[in-house]
């Protein structure tokens, strides 16, 4: 078909065949979207494309390092792919684990890295690099128990949030002891010292008070307190301040502190749109200092250009859609609050690595996630992976198709086991429960529990059931929080909705 005709019959209404095509192609996709293990693949599929280039560029960042203190140019990249190996254990394991097992572990496990945090700041356990100890050494493995506690905070304060879900649900219910404890592991972290671990944990206690329902006041007072305590910290060590010097006046030490930045967006600039060519990077040569690591996103726009950085952003967008996406169609206020929590802090912090590294942040030192080396980070980041992922499995629509017998060949392959119905019967009995044998250790029973006996069912009016079913809803990006606060709030709108 000519060009004349092509736009002839656009002329006359019919669509042409380019149109066309991409109507299809968005109905397909669409259609793909709409099938009940489409977040399942989703995650998995990410997770792959983000490791598999998180090893190709750790292979050409570190060669030229490696070579020079080795004599080898594929020592880091095999402890990189050894840790991957891990994680794809830990990825398989996190998608075999029962929600209700996890639950279950998840103050023990919490507990334990806890414990890990206070062993390795003790002199002859924790190993001392560079004046911090942040590191278990184990032969050729070292263990950072900060990327734990990342993980066991996640789920431990999802579990509790969770278990305090009722209509009467007072603000002592959701700050404690949850903020004590996150305070606590930030203290621990901050003593190593490592101030960008300590944010990292910092957006993952944001995320659970925002998601678990905490007033919008009061969340932006914490978030203001949270922001200052941060200034606080990177101004009272040298070289915390020394980075926030090199932010805000980035001319007056080129060559010094403000050597690392500039040799960045000088790699990024280098590379145009199409970049110099996959293991082509000049920066790479002992020009910009940990290359591999912090600042692998600059590698990664001069060998692949502005293509390649935008792969990168499109995977880490296609992530927040699809994390976002669980927690508002899961039912179960656990997953909810799990999901959205390591959506945003996986997110947060894949963020502020490449602000960092194009000029927009004070160098931090988090890394970005899946893709620079580190090897406690990729396997630890790949397990919660396979946690988001196994949550995916429990949406509804999922649950109902995986025990209809329609698998999919990943399912089959990988042998998961089918997930649990979600029984929200169940979970309001077992939370009845709960509540009076607190009551009964107390001698009193909890608020808005007077009266009532374990096994008789909560009388619900019909304007908590429209409320309960709006909160699981997918309207909004705020339908994902737990639940709706029932204290006294002035505003409709602290409530996540306006009226």
């Amino acid at each position: 078909m000519t060009e004349t005709t092509r736009r002839g019959r656009a002329a006359g209404g019919k669509p042409t065949p380019d149109k066309a095509a991409g109507v299809t192609g968005a109905a397909r996709f669409g259609a793909w979207l709409a099938r009940p293990l489409a977040s399942f693949h989703l995650v998995v599929t990410i997770a792959i494309l983000l490791t598999v280039l998180g090893l190709v560029m750790v292979l050409s960042a570190s060669s030229v390092e490696s070579y020079a203190s080795d004599g080898s140019a594929y020592s880091l990249f095999i402890q990189q792919a050894m840790f991957a190996g891990i994680g794809c254990v830990l990825f398989y394991l996190a998608l075999r684990i029962p929600m209700k097992r996890l639950r279950q572990w998840s103050f023990p496990l919490f507990a334990a890295s806890v414990l890990l945090l206070l062993l390795v700041l003790i002199p002859g356990i924790g190993a001392e690099v560079q004046g911090a100890r942040r590191w278990f050494v184990l032969g050729p493995i070292s263990i950072q128990p900060s990327e734990i506690v990342k993980v066991t905070l996640v789920v431990w304060g999802a579990h509790l949030l969770a278990s305090r879900r009722s209509e009467h649900a007072s603000l002592k219910d959701i700050l404690v002891p949850l903020v004590p404890s996150g305070l606590l592991v930030c203290l621990l972290v901050v003593l190593q010292p490592n101030l960008s671990t300590t944010i990292a944990l910092g957006i993952v206690l944001a995320a659970l008070l925002w998601f678990g329902g905490l007033p919008v006041r009061l969340f932006v007072t914490i978030a203001i307190s949270g922001v200052i305590a941060a200034a606080v910290l990177a101004l009272s060590a040298g070289y915390r301040s020394d980075r926030m010097r090199a932010f805000f006046s980035p001319g007056d030490d080129p060559q010094g502190i403000g050597y690392q930045a500039r040799q960045a967006l000088y790699s990024l600039a280098d590379g145009g749109i199409w970049g110099r060519g996959l293991g082509q990077s000049r920066a790479k040569w002992s020009y910009l200092p940990n290359s591999h690591n912090d600042f692998i996103f600059a590698i990664i726009g001069e060998e692949l250009g502005f293509l390649g950085c935008a792969l990168v952003l499109g995977l880490f967008a296609l992530f927040v859609y699809t994390g976002l996406r669980i927690a508002a169609r899961s039912v179960d206020p656990f997953l909810r609050l799990l999901t959205a929590t390591a959506t945003t802090w996986i997110t947060a912090q894949a963020l502020i690595n490449i602000g960092y590294v194009v000029g927009l942040l004070p160098v931090t030192g988090l890394q970005l996630p899946l893709v620079s080396a580190g090897g406690s980070s990729l396997a630890i980041t790949l397990f919660m992976f396979g946690i988001i992922a196994n949550a995916a499995r429990h949406e509804p629509e999922a649950v109902a198709a995986l025990h209809a017998g329609q698998d999919g060949r990943v399912s089959r392959l990988l042998r998961l086991p089918k997930p649990e119905v979600y029984s929200p019967a169940k979970a309001e009995s077992a939370r009845a429960r709960r509540a009076a044998a607190q009551g009964s250790r107390g001698g009193a029973p909890r608020q808005g529990g007077q009266g009532r006996k374990p096994s008789e069912p909560r009388r619900t009016t019909e304007r908590q059931r429209r409320r309960s079913a709006e909160s699981r809803g997918t309207s909004s990006l705020r339908a994902t929080r737990a639940w709706e606060p029932t204290y006294p709030m002035p505003h409709a709108r602290e409530r996540g909705r306006s009226r």
